[in-house]
């Protein structure tokens, strides 16, 4: 697949290879693998690292430890990618990466709560806050970097990766999951199981770094003679609301698929490798679609694929669901995450570009990491936790598909908002920087 993918790409802007790219995306896309593996894990980790006298404490418990990981997240966006925008994407990248992994190998080693009582939940929650400083810093970079890496008629290509990396790693998740929940019965999952899904990325984490430090600076803000300040964003509140607003919901699309697995397992109650093939299914689905939608943007402009997925969506949501409460069967669950994946992946790069397009370079590292960081701390971080109580609030499984609906209506009105960016659909003199 990634021989294919890279025979589309053309030759970068001058200076940066298509191996730095790929570099680039590689790391991003381990990043999100060590971050999510835990939401896929969330039932085994509830059990081990958090108090709790029933099922549906031990997992909102768990979840509230993952949403953890997204309060950092703005802090990490406002730090690390300011950073990026003064010091270039090369060093923000490579500080939100070694931060990354301090906080996976951290929880990993964290012992259970039978072993050290409350220090357990405190210290894997103190990890978490790393990781998502990490990430949240992490985006903003290394999407400006995609972007000025790119040709102008190829960046909704090329920030389609940003996204189709992150449904690689949610591929391997999911895979590693559903190895792993096939081989071993539910004690060893939960005592070692887990931890050595989430050791398997830190286990790549320094020769991933070593490849980051071989990449070239795409921004260097004194050579270029710019300077950014924050009171200059001020300009730019109407791209950043919209920016929010639409990728929130391709947040609650992200999440409410993510949380396939567990939702499958304590509400359908499915079998734990029949639902951790949802989340497999879920990886793949957005690595093979985020391309399309990238490319395709490219030639008709950013808003076709950021509204009519959307919609699609939107009146697919609750007839999918219903449908998968009714049968409760592995067709319907892999069927019902590959439909939602495909309309989400398609929507998900020209975003990215649509957003990173308005915004100025000597901003750009810093807003998007903002935009980003700001829309999935607010709705990734709490979408899981919404969706399971509200299950337990209505008692109605088909809570999600409303949650879901909800968000898509939101980011379908952003969309149709925004201007269009994609240079094809512009005159030479309006193309972005």
């Amino acid at each position: 697949m990634v021989d294919s993918v890279a025979s589309i790409i053309e030759a970068p802007t001058q200076g940066v290879l298509k191996r730095h790219v790929f570099a680039a995306v590689a790391g991003n896309a381990l990043e999100f693998y060590d971050f999510t593996t835990y939401s896929f894990f969330a039932v085994q980790i509830g059990h081990a690292l958090f108090p709790g006298r029933t099922a549906f404490e031990n997992l909102m418990l768990s979840l509230a430890g993952f949403g953890a990981g997204f309060v950092s997240r703005p802090l990490g966006g406002i730090v690390i990618g300011a950073y990026g925008d003064r010091a270039g994407r090369k060093p923000a990248m490579l500080l939100a990466f070694l931060l990354m992994g301090i906080g996976v190998v951290g929880l990993a080693l964290v012992p259970t709560y039978a072993a050290i009582g409350m220090a357990a939940p405190v210290l894997a929650v103190s990890f978490r806050l790393l990781q998502g400083f990490a990430l949240g810093g992490n985006v903003g970079p290394a999407t400006a970097y995609l972007i000025e890496a790119a040709k102008p008629e190829r960046r909704g290509l090329y920030t389609s990766l940003q996204f189709a990396s992150q449904g690689f790693a949610i591929a391997m998740g999911g895979l590693v999951g559903t190895i792993l929940s096939s081989v071993l019965d539910s004690a060893s999952l939960e005592s070692w199981g887990w931890r050595f899904a989430i050791v398997l990325g830190a286990v790549v984490l320094p020769f991933a770094l070593y490849v980051r430090r071989t990449l070239p600076e795409t921004f260097e803000a004194r050579a270029a003679g710019l300077r950014a300040s924050w009171s200059d964003l001020t300009g730019h509140l109407r791209v950043i609301a919209l920016g929010i607003a639409m990728l929130a919901a391709a947040t609650v699309a992200t999440y409410t698929l993510n949380n396939m697995t567990p939702y499958a397992t304590v509400f359908l109650h499915m079998r734990v490798n029949v639902s951790f093939a949802a989340t497999l299914a879920l990886g793949v689905g957005t690595f093979l679609f985020s391309f399309p939608g990238g490319l395709w943007s490219d030639k008709v402009g950013r808003k076709p694929l950021m509204i009519w997925p959307r919609v699609a969506m939107f009146f697919a949501t609750w007839p999918l669901f219903a449908m998968l409460a009714h049968h409760r069967d592995a067709p319907w669950l892999l069927g019902v995450t590959v439909i939602i994946t495909i309309f989400n992946a398609l929507c998900a790069g020209p975003i990215f570009a649509a957003i990173a397009e308005s915004l100025p370079r000597e901003l750009r590292s810093g807003a998007l990491a903002v935009i980003y960081a700001v829309s999935i701390s607010v709705f990734g971080g709490t979408t899981q936790l919404m969706e399971t109580w509200l299950i337990h609030a209505t008692g109605n499984v088909l809570a999600p598909a409303w949650y879901l609906m909800g968000a898509s209506f939101v980011g379908i009105v952003a969309a149709v908002l925004a201007r269009e960016t994609a240079p094809a659909k512009q005159t030479q003199g309006e193309v972005a920087r």
